[in-house]
């Protein structure tokens, strides 16, 4: 009797999560449609091609119009399903919208060329799915619903199926196991997967992260249990906090019962394209995206470990990292074991920097963590820490119902806030996912000048015949009397008596040194240098002193300024906001008062020992 075969069916993520992993997300339209044609002839199931991060990224950093390039690409491969991933009511944003704008978005991105439908949520909150998981089948396309897959002593395997039978009661077409940290082992796998086609009808789609080195073989595992999808990333964005090679898979399962009928000698030039591609993004290059076999233990993807090095960084305190990646278990555990993926990796891994940072757990506790343990996020499904929860929320109650519930329809109220700055609905909805980046955005567009950040350091800079200046080299080697050293500076800490402290490697030996500033020159964009008591008024602040000072919880990017000079305001209210782990987070007026001074201006980067606005009692 011959054997019925099974088709194994492969999901290519070369153009969102494969250099999404590996490349900081910086990928350009112009690298993908050369090669769209032959991508479009593989036969694979889905192309994985926009969501994620890519749409802030095309906005913030490389001055693309998100909805451009899903149109582009949806043209340039008319043969194969365009598939997105989406934060169900969190959208590509990092709030809850309401629901008004989720079905828009939804409408939008389906008439834009979204086929496939990848939706989430976080918290593994069934709530927060459901209105965007309607609103895809409204328009005939393709529901996947997503499982976050993670382990703690509460996330159980019954757990997981009851998750699944909730996808399937929705009317999902398929389901998705969604392992963004690459915790899952073969045996963990095939226990799973085996659970899973038990329990519902839908076809199986496994998203593995080859972060802990064993996607491989999970995958291998999966399709023998059952799974009748698999997402792969072409060789040269393969691997590390990526995913398994395409090639690798395809070989591996061909002359089996799941072979994928896809033709090796094709991948191969599709894999050629993409090696050289991938040297044009050598800056984007980071030691965080290989194999870390830590994440079996702190559950950290590898994305989440370089925001957190960042954040070390700029506050002079690499040196404390294990102890960030301990509290990163710790504050997880009082937060009820959410899942670390966007946006909950960046509260829980925010807070846990500020834990060991400050030098005592929650004495600064961010608005994001507020807002978590009151539940706008959602529902945790372990207990949260009763003292904690109670620390930063003090007499609010938590809420208990979906968050989206209290959030009023606001789809015209974001449109006559934007204005005539928005040419379309899709412009509307940009605003409002990223308010501030996407206005800027607007404005290059309305100039005809579009300043994309370049991909070199001394790049040109587009539109312009200026050159931005490099910047000031931060691993280098210096020889001294015939001698060689090797010189990294791994971080900077904070002026104090006019000195300050570097943390600086020579020759892999970590020292603390000592800078008094004498005189610096500030480059600018026209090759000048100027002297640095002409830099703006945002470039030097004082160190914050009194309790009357506002200062920002956490190192980040100022994105708004919500007070002048002379204006007076109460303890609670709104001054600045700032940008940190790819979060916007409200900074209060500690005090009633007024306005003396403001320190800082949209753009800058701040620290939290920073004054950035003195308020007069």
């Amino acid at each position: 009797m011959t054997q019925t075969k099974k088709k194994l069916a492969i999901t290519e993520l070369a153009l969102r999560d494969g250099h999404q992993s590996l490349l900081a997300t910086r990928m350009r339209l112009d690298d993908m449609l050369p090669i769209c044609e032959k991508i479009d002839q593989i036969g694979y199931w889905s192309v994985e091609a926009w969501g994620g991060a890519t749409f802030d990224t095309c906005l913030r950093y490389l001055k693309e119009g998100p909805w451009v390039r899903l149109r582009e690409l949806s043209k340039a491969m008319p043969n194969t399903k365009i598939q997105m991933l989406l934060r169900g009511q969190n959208l590509l944003g990092y709030r809850h919208y309401a629901d008004d704008v989720v079905r828009k978005f939804v409408d939008m991105a389906a008439a834009n060329g979204v086929d496939v439908f990848r939706t989430f949520d976080a918290m593994n909150d069934l709530r927060n799915v459901r209105t965007a998981i309607a609103q895809i089948k409204e328009n005939g396309k393709h529901a996947e619903g997503t499982i976050c897959y993670t382990t703690s002593p509460v996330h159980t395997l019954n757990y997981f199926v009851d998750l699944a039978k909730g996808f399937e009661d929705m009317g999902c077409d398929t389901l998705a196991i969604k392992d963004m940290a690459g915790l899952l082992t073969p045996v963990a796998t095939k226990e799973l997967i085996v659970a899973l086609k038990n329990a519902v009808d839908i076809p199986l789609h496994l998203h593995s992260h080859s972060t802990s080195g064993v996607a491989e073989m999970v995958q291998w595992e999966a399709v023998h249990a059952g799974c009748d999808i698999i997402d792969t990333a072409i060789s040269p964005l393969s691997g590390g906090t990526s995913h398994p090679a395409t090639e690798s898979m395809v070989a591996a399962f061909a002359e089996t019962e799941y072979d994928t009928g896809l033709d090796l000698d094709a991948l191969q030039d599709v894999a050629a394209y993409f090696r050289e591609v991938r040297k044009k993004y050598t800056r984007f290059e980071s030691d965080v995206t290989r194999v870390d076999t830590r994440v079996f233990v702190n559950q950290i993807p590898g994305g989440m470990i370089s925001n957190l090095a960042n954040q070390l960084k700029e506050q002079g305190a690499l040196d404390k990292m294990d102890e960030v990646l301990n509290e990163v278990a710790n504050v997880r555990k009082d937060f009820g074991y959410p899942p670390l993926v966007t946006p909950t990796s960046q509260i829980v891994g925010t807070q846990a920097v500020l834990n060991v940072v400050s030098g005592k757990k929650y004495s600064v506790i961010t608005e994001e963590t507020k807002n978590y343990l009151k539940g706008m996020y959602g529902k945790a499904l372990g207990d949260i820490n009763a003292k904690v929860q109670q620390k930063a929320l003090g007499d609010e109650a938590p809420i208990t119902v979906r968050p989206a519930d209290l959030i009023p329809d606001e789809l015209d109220a974001l449109t006559r806030e934007v204005g005539d700055k928005a040419k379309s609905v899709e412009d509307v909805l940009s605003y409002a996912m990223f308010p501030t980046i996407a206005l800027e955005y607007f404005e290059e567009r309305e100039s005809g000048h579009f300043k994309p950040e370049p991909l070199e350091l001394d790049e040109p800079v587009a539109n312009t015949s200026v050159t931005a200046p490099a910047l000031a080299p931060t691993e280098f080697n210096i020889t001294i009397h015939g001698e060689e050293y090797h010189i990294k500076i791994e971080g900077t800490g904070h002026v104090e008596n006019d000195l300050k402290p570097y943390y600086v490697k020579v020759d892999h030996v970590l020292e603390e040194v000592y800078v008094e500033t004498i005189t610096e020159m500030v480059p600018t964009l026209d090759g000048r240098s100027i002297d640095s008591g002409k830099v703006s008024k945002g470039s030097k602040r004082p160190k914050a002193r009194n309790d009357s000072d506002v200062t920002t919880p956490m190192p980040g990017r100022i994105v708004a300024v919500n007070v002048q000079v002379g204006d007076a305001v109460e303890a609670g209210d709104t001054v600045v906001t700032v940008e940190a782990m790819k979060m916007e987070n409200p900074v209060h007026a500690p005090v009633a008062g007024t306005v003396k001074a403001i320190y800082v201006a949209e753009g800058d980067t701040v620290n939290p020992d920073e004054c950035l606005i003195e308020i007069a009692i």
